[in-house]
């Protein structure tokens, strides 16, 4: 049983301000796939390489297993990791490739013949064995060294965004792969990138890190569903949540240029904010084209993207600032008939569509 254990794991880097990762408290299942995400510099990698051993840990434990691995070099952790670059010897074929580890490790031939044999089956690797690096595809390089730490039948596999080198078409195909392993080989991973669909297409969990700080780990549809603050709300979904702040009026906000009720509950729990407002977010399939002159959300679309079976108005709410873009708004509408450019609709939020923030400390307010 291989679980792993963040334990208020913190690492700092010299003259920074801030740590890298700031008390990480996380708990992995055994077997289970787990995916961190976040912008450039949250403090993925660094977790993933603190794990791995490459990156020294300033305060807390990090546990595989039973075992305190927290000052153990890499080798000694029992674990193998899959770079963004593939770092494959250019001299070696295929099969000598993958085998190399437990060559040096000092495994039998006949023991390296055997598990680099059954690693190719499991990804259509066999007839490349003998082929060098040179010969092969961005994705079968890929899966060579997925090959490569396969054959060393570890307790944890390490993944840092290994599909961002592939084109769009074969990332989709590879990571489809990917998952599709690790649930038939059973190992627990750990799996870094910074694309939210990818995150949500592959993990059994989502770990959202920002400057450091974990915001919020839990399943894709969760994640989706019950984001716990703004950023959250704000990173997950594609496109994006709608994200608004506005003043509160009564019983509740002045929105587009129409009146939208608030529950009771957001509105005790805002009462003691000094500021009076409130951040009301809405994703764009939540919200519904209506009739002209029907009560709702005023909307001047600036732009329309079109995706065949798809298709979405980007725009500015009535009565609202634009953006530096011009497009604060973004709502899913009929690809058969979809707006014009210029042209100003009227847009309602589903039942149970709106999401309501705290302005001051961006966490999401109950509506319960």
């Amino acid at each position: 049983m291989t679980t792993v254990s963040f334990e208020k794991v913190t690492r700092r880097y010299p003259g920074n301000d801030r740590p890298a990762v700031d008390a990480l408290h996380l708990d992995i299942a055994d077997g289970e796939f787990l995916v961190l995400v976040g912008p450039s510099g949250c403090g993925k990698s660094t977790s993933l390489r603190m794990l791995a051993g490459l990156e020294d840990v300033d305060d807390g434990v990090i546990r595989i297993g039973d075992r305190d691995v927290t000052h153990l070099p890499p080798k000694d952790r029992d674990i193998a990791m899959v770079f963004q670059n593939y770092a494959l010897y250019p001299h070696m074929s295929v099969g000598d490739n993958m085998g190399f580890a437990l060559k040096v490790a000092g495994a039998p031939k006949d023991e390296i013949r055997r598990r680099v044999q059954e690693a190719a089956k499991i990804l259509d690797l066999e007839p490349y064995l003998e082929r060098k690096p040179k010969a092969l595809s961005g994705g079968q390089r890929q899966r060579v060294a997925m090959g490569r730490a396969i054959v060393r039948e570890p307790q944890v596999f390490l993944m840092d965004e290994p599909l961002s080198n592939l084109d769009a078409k074969l990332r989709t195909q590879t990571r489809t792969q990917i998952a599709a392993l690790q649930r038939r080989l059973g190992t627990t991973t750990v799996y870094v990138t910074h694309d939210q669909v990818e995150a949500m297409t592959m993990g059994d969990r989502v770990a959202v890190l920002k400057d450091g700080l974990l915001q919020q780990c839990a399943a894709p549809r969760a994640l989706y569903d019950e984001p716990a603050n703004v950023f959250v709300a704000g990173f997950i979904g594609s496109p994006t949540m709608n994200l608004t702040e506005a003043r509160i009026e009564g019983d509740g906000v002045r929105l587009g240029g129409t009146h939208l009720p608030l529950p009771r509950s957001v509105i005790a729990a805002v009462a003691d904010e000094a500021s009076g407002t409130v951040t009301v977010g809405f994703r764009p399939e939540a919200l519904e084209r209506v009739a002209p002159g029907e009560p709702g959300l005023g909307m001047s679309v600036t732009m329309v993207e079109e995706l065949g079976s798809e298709a979405y108005a980007y725009g500015t709410l009535q009565g609202e600032n634009a953006t530096a873009t011009g497009a604060d708004v973004v709502a899913r509408v009929n690809p058969r008939t979809p707006p014009a450019k210029g042209q100003q609709i009227t847009l309602r939020i589903r039942p149970g569509g709106a999401y309501f923030f705290s302005a001051r400390t961006g966490e999401r307010l109950s509506v319960g």
